[in-house]
C-alpha cells in the first residue's frame, strides 16, 4: 500500500524530521496508553521518536481521506506481540496536524508498546 499523506510518506520513507514538519506547533496528541493528551510540537516530537525505536516491521496497509481528516492504518510488532493500529490525523487551515489520535489493537499488543515505552522513559 502506498500512502499519499505527507506524514505518512515520511514514517515509511523513515524521515522522522520530515514527519515532525507535518505537525503543527499547536498540537493535541492522544496517545492509546495515557488517559490525558500531549500538546505542543516539541513533546509530540519526543513521543514519536521514541515510538520509532519500539515498533518493529511497522507498516501503513491502508489509508482513508475525509476532508482535512486522514486515517491511515497500521501493522507492526513489539516483541513477540503482533498489533494494528490506526492514526487519526487532523489538519488545520495550513494542511498541518493539530490533534492526532492513535488507537490500538489487541490489550496485549497495547501493553507491550506501553511496557517498552515506560522502560525507555525510565518509568518501569
Amino acid at each position: 500500500m502506498n500512502v499519499t499523506h505527507p506524514f505518512g510518506i515520511a514514517i515509511e520513507a523513515g524521515d522522522e524530521d520530515a514527519a515532525v514538519a507535518t505537525l503543527a506547533d499547536v498540537i493535541e496528541f492522544r496517545s492509546p496508553a495515557v488517559y490525558k493528551a500531549y500538546h505542543g510540537k516539541d513533546q509530540v516530537e519526543g513521543i514519536l521518536r521514541l515510538v520509532a525505536t519500539v515498533f518493529e516491521n511497522f507498516r501503513y496497509t491502508n489509508e482513508w481521506r475525509d476532508g482535512r481528516t486522514t486515517i491511515l492504518f497500521f501493522e507492526a510488532n513489539v516483541g513477540d506481540r503482533d498489533l494494528q493500529g490506526i492514526d487519526i490525523l487532523e489538519e488545520n487551515d495550513a494542511g498541518e496536524i493539530e490533534k492526532f489520535t492513535v488507537m490500538i489493537r489487541p490489550l496485549s499488543g497495547l501493553q507491550a508498546v506501553a511496557g517498552t515505552m515506560a522502560a525507555r522513559l525510565g518509568l518501569a
